[in-house]
């Protein structure tokens, strides 16, 4: 079981399951190998391979193990919580982080300097009142540094480049040199620390002889290597490391969404012999761009649907030579390739340049995740090495003759860091593309060899050959105020529809034409945003016109004003100003739907536990120790066993071992789940006497590995764990929720059709802007089907439809899964009542999704009118519609009569 603090620093590192393993391996290490200067290497290794077999040998003079985690996993945070923890749990003050080169030596140095954006020890208390002092290449020698080193008690974090210490590198003689105020070498002094923990970063690049030689004079207690590649590499020849402990590869990294999903781009039915090189190398280029163009519209659109930052893209190319690179930059440039718009927006990069060319590139290129800064298209001559750590390389473009080997490696080394920390359920926002028109199959076959798995992507199917853009839409109510709209600036696109979309219907004629009213009104929206946000005073859209809100947002709207916010417009007076709040708040009110934000939560009694199942032991096959190693590990353990071996009772049931570690963990309650933990325990032990001599070895087991055991058995209860209530509320943290701008994607120069006319082209619906609507919330919107907009005409037919819209992301909070999120189609509201509508093909009416989906919503349906029959609104509910029902004859409340999807009775 894992000390207090691997669970303390996973929580406060929200580390990634990955990197909570490797502490959890880590924290088992220290308690089994106990690891200190002078210690007995054999013996500590023997320790280390009984319980990690794939532990071969250190490969050093002191003991170090190898964590091989894949690109994009975090490999920085995990050495934050190393570090963490081993202060913590074993006191352990001094550390040195080694980088490979310059490169990833600045990006250490910054990650360990607090107040930076990637800061590692974010989140840790004690670091926060005290944090570590950094000693690094540039401040060794300084003499308040050294004196901090020795009158302190805090952690010392030492980062250097393995130059510093490389022995035939003309650098270290600074740092051999004698300290006038040591006596003796910086380097010495490190060596002589009893308690030095050595951090290697891109592990693979010290085993050197030279390199391994200047590590192993440090004498550290312990070393950590981290690599995403644990093996080394001479000429064809690939030896993997002895040393790896933890390994979670790429391809299991993929699999559980922590990096990009990469995806190979080609043309159907794409013959390259057809084309000459010339020919081939401009396709690869403009359909990389076609590429690069259409997910850049596609992470706008994500960033303003989701409220997230906006991510700018750019596009990787990989030049044969120095020569070809420069004639790639020209022709991108030229004002013949896609009208010149890439000009200023390329850098070129390779060994060659030098001086000012070169410092100019390299600040462009470690700053072009920056959405401000220009660069789109970046040329290369060589794959970019280790450090360059991007989140937004989008697309590759490889020009390059490679072996496919070479060009999948090239992919998953670079580019498949994710930029908001996780997959978005978005394809294009998730995915790296390779452009290989003339590799493909190759690239195809040698991913499915490396266990990887590459998707497809199909230029002119999947990414349109013509360009698409963002269309942003704003609610009725902004356009019917007049308020001004805030123009494009760095990483946030105008909440404008986009020049391409001709509106079918005329716009409607602003209320407020004198800018300061429409100022006001803007103000007037903003307060009523944090007003809602207290259910008691305004559990529905008609509180907000009671004097006493009114009063409020009047209050509010004057102090925004008073404080500088309109000083650029006439000043209002207090009378004027109580008009535009509540005209605009009347205005506001009749151009939304009041959709409370319900939250379900449990009331009463609630019981948990785990259901019945049987352990998965397969692979399960711990060997018992020699008594010296089990005594040696019990006299460090402050459990009661101890007593047993010195001469108490040991436990009567070879069950009672795995039980008693069981227990320890919070969830697990021994009075409710007896009887399934002794059912467990009992198939530990069953297990273990299949294949071990007698009953000693068993115990000798049981008692060594309880830890690992129990976490073992604890992590297979998990899918099994249950919880019930004796009944649920709802609770109402807003009375509504707001209507936001939404984003679409659609093609460049779209135009806005009228809704009520049939489509001849069904196919191409999604890629469809339509308007002319009387009673929708938006002014544009887009359908998903046909069957979407023919229920839309019904709406806009049916008098007893007031108003309706098609919500965008987040405006529900209907959970469906563990993890996920339900977003109706339709939201409308009639003279008596609301609806969710969700038209369905008939087919799929009975479909586990659909009917998952449906059983969320009526619920959420009948909390939510709960809470406005309360307050004087309308009831909701869901109507869930088979397509074939929709037509132009039909009114929504003959649709809900026949198709509402009643809530399932409680407890059921």
């Amino acid at each position: 079981m894992s000390s207090r603090h691997v669970n303390s620093v996973s929580g406060r590192l929200s580390l990634r399951t990955p990197q909570r393993r490797s502490l959890e391996i880590l924290d088992r290490v220290m308690e089994i190998a106990q690891p200190h200067k002078g210690g007995d290497l054999k013996a500590a290794l023997d320790r280390i391979r009984a319980e990690f077999p794939t532990v071969e040998d250190f490969e050093r003079a002191f003991p170090s193990l190898c964590f091989a985690l894949a690109t994009g996993v975090g490999k920085t945070r995990l050495m934050g919580a190393f570090i963490t923890y081993l202060h913590l749990e074993r006191g352990i003050r001094h550390f040195f982080v080694l980088a490979p080169n310059l490169t990833i030596y600045n990006k250490l140095v910054a990650d360990f300097t607090p107040h930076t954006p990637k800061y590692v020890f974010q989140g840790i208390a004690e670091f926060a009142v005290k944090a570590p002092t950094l000693v690094t290449g540039e401040n060794f020698e300084q003499k308040p540094q050294v004196l901090d080193l020795f009158e302190r008690d805090d952690v010392i974090i030492n980062i250097f480049n393995i130059s510093k210490f490389n022995t035939r590198a003309a650098d270290s003689r600074k740092i051999r040199r004698l300290s006038e105020f040591l006596g003796h070498s910086y380097f010495d002094y490190l060596a002589g620390l009893d308690d030095l923990v050595l951090i290697m970063d891109e592990a693979h690049r010290y085993r050197a002889d030279t390199s391994m030689k200047s590590i192993e004079e440090l004498k550290p207690v312990l070393g950590i290597e981290l690599s995403a590649t644990p093996q080394v590499e001479s000429g064809s020849k690939s030896t993997r490391f002895k040393n790896v402990i933890y390994d979670y590869p790429l391809a299991k990294a993929m699999q559980d969404g922590y990096v990009k999903e990469p995806a190979v781009a080609t043309r159907a039915n794409f013959n390259p012999r057809s084309m000459d090189k010339e020919a081939l190398e401009r396709l690869k280029l403009e359909d990389g761009v076609r590429v690069h163009e259409s997910v850049k519209v596609d992470l706008d659109v994500y960033a303003q649907q989701n409220g997230a930052r906006k991510v700018k893209p750019f596009m990787l190319v990989i030049a044969e030579d120095t020569g070809h690179a420069g004639a790639l930059v020209k022709l991108i440039e030229d004002d013949q390739f896609f009208d010149g718009r890439y000009k200023g927006r390329v850098i070129q990069m390779h060994s060659g340049q030098r001086g000012a060319e070169k410092d100019e590139n390299v600040e462009r290129l470690l700053s072009v995740e920056r959405p401000n800064e220009p660069t789109e298209i970046v040329v290369h001559v060589n794959m970019l090495k280790e450090g360059w750590d991007v989140t937004n390389l989008y697309t590759i473009v490889p020009l390059r003759a490679a072996d496919s080997r070479t060009l999948v490696e090239q992919s998953i080394g670079r580019g498949l860091r994710l930029p908001y920390g996780k997959r978005t359920g978005v394809a294009a926002v998730d995915r790296l593309t390779i452009v290989a028109h003339d590799r493909f199959q190759d690239i195809v076959d040698e991913a499915k060899k490396g266990g990887y798995s590459f998707t497809t992507v199909n230029i002119g199917e999947d990414i349109e050959e013509t360009p698409k853009q963002t269309v942003v839409v704003v609610p009725t109510f902004e356009a019917l105020l007049g308020v001004p709209q805030p123009q494009g600036e760095a990483g946030a696109a105008p909440a404008t529809q986009s020049a391409g979309a001709k509106p079918a219907a005329p716009a409607p004629e602003p209320r407020f034409k004198k800018p300061e009213e429409a100022a006001a009104a803007k103000l007037t929206l903003q307060a009523i945003t944090r007003v809602v946000r207290d259910p008691q005073r305004v559990p529905g859209p008609k509180a907000l016109q009671s004097e006493e809100v009114q009063k409020k947002l009047v209050a509010e709207v004057a102090q925004q004003q008073n404080s500088g916010q309109l000083t650029m417009f006439p000043t209002l007076s207090e009378e004027e100003l109580v008009l535009v709040v509540r005209e605009a708040t009347a205005i506001y009110v009749a151009h939304t739907i009041a959709i409370p934000r319900v939250i379900v939560l449990p009331k009463g009694v609630v019981r948990a536990g785990f259901g019945d199942f049987t352990l998965d032991l397969s692979s399960f096959r711990l060997q018992p120790v020699s008594q010296e190693i089990l005594v040696q590990h019990l006299n460090s353990d402050t459990r009661d066993v101890i007593g047993a071996l010195a001469g108490g009772a040991a436990e009567e049931r070879l069950e009672d071992y795995v039980v008693r570690g069981l227990i320890d963990f919070d969830d697990v309650s021994y009075d409710e789940q007896a009887d399934l933990l002794y059912k467990l325990a009992g198939q530990v032990v069953a297990h273990l006497r299949s294949y071990l001599r007698d009953d000693d070895e068993v115990r000798n087991v049981l008692i060594f590995h309880q830890r690992q055991i129990a976490t073992l058995v604890h992590t297979q209860m998990q899918p099994h764990a249950w919880d019930e209530a004796s009944s649920y509320e709802a609770v109402v943290s807003q009375g509504f929720s707001e209507v936001r701008p939404q984003a679409f994607t659609a093609p460049a120069g779209e135009v806005v059709r009228a809704f009520d006319r049939p489509i001849d082209n069904k196919v191409d619906i999604r890629k469809m802007l339509f308007g002319g609507f009387k009673k929708c919330l938006y002014a544009t919107q887009k359908f998903d089907s046909d069957t979407e907009r023919r229920f839309a005409v019904v709406l806009e037919k049916d008098t007893a439809v007031i108003k309706w819209f098609k919500p965008g992301k987040g405006v529900f909070q209907i959970r469906y899964t563990a993890d996920s999120d339900y977003e109706p189609d339709f939201v409308v509201e009639t003279e008596t009542e609301k609806l969710l509508c969700e038209p369905k093909g008939a087919d799929r009416m009975q479909d586990a999704v659909v009917l998952v989906k449906a059983r969320a919503a009526a619920t959420w349906c009948k909390h939510a009118s709960a809470h406005e029959t309360a307050n004087n609104g309308k009831p909701w509910r869901y109507v869930l519609i088979p397509h074939e029902a929709i037509a132009d004859n039909m009114t929504v409340a003959g649709l809900a009569e026949r198709y509402t999807f009643a809530a399932p009775e409680e407890g059921k």
